[in-house]
């Protein structure tokens, strides 16, 4: 018997990226609990720096209203050479870099969380994970020092470094722990100049003073390891570090918090594994230098909120889910990558002086400059999807939400009008998203958008005009772009072969031009576009080619046009046999008089004359044939492949 979840997210850690995450699950109308070990939210501002995309991400969002005013954090760096951040892009709003400590960042993002409808669970320490067919089942330990059992549809392990969600979902950690350490704290009651990766022959040290009198320092002391690189040092050992080098006496300052990070690295080697995802520190464990650790990890919760969101409601699928690990895991070890070359930069002794000045010499050139600023930033690389189709995931109107092609997507080509819109349009129905495809007539495609989309319906439109020099290829990549943006991959599991033109002359009339443009499109086009296809086509996938009645009675106005509609008969017997292995089914349709908005279908007369051809004695309505393409792009249709459907509503039946 299916368990009706307690929540839809469990979220793993209250620290700023799980807290975002929480928030943008919960603004969706998503049902989110947060469970965290500590008692109430840390008092230490280890991370204190946001970057343009993170600043970008929150004004999206309207959260930099509620942190109010941030002072610019002035020159970024890379590995403490000096780089100008602006330079990542000067006309973004918020290019440089911004100081906001995470004493300010979390409160705010856990009132946030709440207003939307999270819950947050303090003093839980999670013990176990079940993941179920149907839930994944969490334990952990309450304040109560009772076991309690939570069940929800997918965790989130934000849960930083050592994260209980990754070891228990057996996700491996590869890379190497710390070598090289800096050791951190603020302090107050201390008189030191402010100073910023001032190297010096025993070590480097920086000092910034805070707007309330405290001090940070952050000193490293050359050729010196600590046997616990991530845990916290005693003021005294700070003090002594801080004395050997630069000289100065801090002893008597009054430490409010201290700790230690150092140059480990390690990436997960799956930020997805079933109904458990990672963000954050649970993810990639890295030194913070240049506050990349908190940016990069509030960018995989906004990567992955919306994501994970979509999935819960039904609007996207699991290949939209596989998208996160997809788009964050490649951005996650370039990340690592220029971390550890900053570490060798920054913390290296005087064996790394000559490689500095060749930094330094780089660094002045504008695209140097400008690359590296980009990859600090953020700015340098591009979201994997806009805002608008995020903002469409999440707003879809899911009025079919159990459709039979919930999570498929499919191409119907010549579907601005006539049986193409009308199978276009059943397909979303059944739930897929379909790629709308029109040769001149963008107004007519948009019709065909906005009725899918006025059902609560997804689509997007493609222009290409078939049966020209590189039409086919033009049609892939608008095809290709446009479900990348929206799933994050470029699959199609349906493609639909709709498009064609008719001659509607005397045999005597048809001319070499004609004729060749009838095999263009008709004939030519599809078999193309087929061959385009099966790199994108997943096993099991449905070609559909929509031939005519015309191949089996004669009408000698349309000779040219019913061979080219015996070609497309061809294309699916063969394409059936070859893709069989494949489990790819390949089938004709074959409508006869189907009324497609001409002015014929405005004389009674005519529209009787046509009628009479029918068993049925009424003309077919695009929506007859849609409905056979349909079916034969369902599972339900699995054993039918080769075939030619007569869809002519009993026209050659005599």
């Amino acid at each position: 018997m299916t368990r009706t979840p307690d929540t839809d997210v469990i979220v793993v850690g209250a620290g700023p990226v799980g807290l975002f995450l929480a928030g943008e699950l919960a603004v969706a109308g998503i049902r989110v609990t947060v469970l965290e070990r500590l008692a109430a939210p840390t008092t230490e501002s280890r991370a204190s720096t946001l970057h343009a995309r993170t600043m970008e991400l929150f004004a999206e969002r309207g959260l930099l209203d509620r942190l109010g005013s941030l002072p610019p954090g002035g020159m970024g760096h890379f590995g403490g050479i000096p780089l100008d951040l602006a330079a990542a892009d000067r006309g973004h709003p918020y290019a440089g870099q911004w100081k906001c400590p995470q004493t300010q960042i979390e409160p705010m993002l856990h009132q946030w969380a709440v207003d939307g409808g999270a819950q947050v669970l303090r003093q839980y320490d999670v013990t176990g994970l079940a993941e179920l067919p149907d839930r994944i089942e969490v334990t952990a330990i309450g304040p109560d020092q009772r076991e309690t059992l939570l069940t929800a549809a997918y965790v989130v392990g934000c849960d930083g470094e050592q994260s209980t969600v990754r070891n228990l979902a057996d996700i491996e950690f590869s890379g190497h722990d710390a070598a090289r350490v800096m050791l951190r704290a603020d302090v107050a009651g201390i008189e030191i100049p402010n100073r910023r990766f001032e190297r010096r022959p025993a070590g480097m040290a920086t000092a910034y003073r805070w707007p309330d009198g405290t001090t940070r320092v952050m000193v490293h002391d050359y050729g010196r390891a600590r046997d616990h690189a991530g845990g916290a040092p005693d003021f005294n050992e700070l003090a002594q570090a801080w004395h050997r080098v630069t000289g100065e006496n801090i002893a008597h300052g009054r430490p409010l918090w201290l700790n230690s990070f150092g140059n480990v690295s390690r990436l997960a080697a799956r930020y997805r594994k079933g109904r458990v995802l990672l963000a954050g520190d649970a993810a990639h464990a890295q030194m913070p230098v240049g506050g990349q650790a908190i940016n990069l990890g509030l960018q995989d919760a906004a990567a992955l909120g919306w994501r994970l969101a979509a999935r819960v409601m039904g609007t996207g699928d699991e290949a939209l889910l596989d998208a996160y690990h997809s788009e964050r895991h490649p951005i996650g070890a370039r990340t690592l990558t220029n971390i550890e070359a900053q570490t060798h930069l920054l913390l290296g002794g005087p064996e790394t002086e000559a490689l500095r000045t060749i930094f330094e010499e780089l660094m002045e050139i504008d695209v140097a400059q400008h690359h590296l600023a980009g990859t600090v930033s953020g700015l340098g690389i591009a979201p994997a999807i806009s805002r608008t189709r995020r903002t469409e995931y999440l707003t879809t109107n899911r009025r079919h939400p159990m459709g039979k092609l919930t999570g498929k997507t499919a191409l119907v080509t010549g579907s601005s009008r006539g049986i193409g819109r009308a199978t276009a349009v059943r397909l979303a129905r059944e739930g897929a998203l379909v790629a709308v495809h029109y040769a001149t007539n963008k107004e007519a495609a948009q019709e065909t958008i906005d009725t899918i989309e006025g059902e609560g319906g997804r689509a997007f439109a493609i222009q290409a005009e078939l049966g020209t020099k590189g039409d086919v290829h033009e049609l892939f990549l608008g095809l290709e772009n446009g479900l990348k943006e929206r799933t994050g991959r470029t699959t199609l599991d349906i493609l639909v072969n709709n498009a064609a033109v008719m001659g509607g002359v005397d045999p005597e009339s048809v001319t070499p031009e004609l004729f060749d443009r009838l095999v263009a499109v008709n004939a030519k086009a599809p078999f193309f576009i087929v061959q385009r296809a099966l790199a994108l086509m997943p096993d099991g996938g449905r070609i559909v080619n929509i031939s005519s009645g015309l191949t089996r009675f004669a009408n000698p106005q349309e000779i040219a046009y019913a061979m080219t509609k015996g070609a497309i008969e061809q294309i699916s017997l063969h394409f059936a046999r070859y893709l069989a292995p494949r489990g790819i089914t390949v089938n004709s349709v074959a409508p006869g008089i189907t009324n497609n908005g001409s002015p014929v279908f405005d004389i009674p007369e005519a529209v009787e004359e046509m009628a009479g051809m029918s068993a049925f004695n009424r003309v077919g309505q695009p929506g007859d044939v849609a409905d056979v393409v349909a079916f034969l792009a369902t599972e339900e249709a699995r054993w039918i492949t080769g075939s030619c459907v007569d869809a002519t509503g009993g026209s050659l039946l005599g």
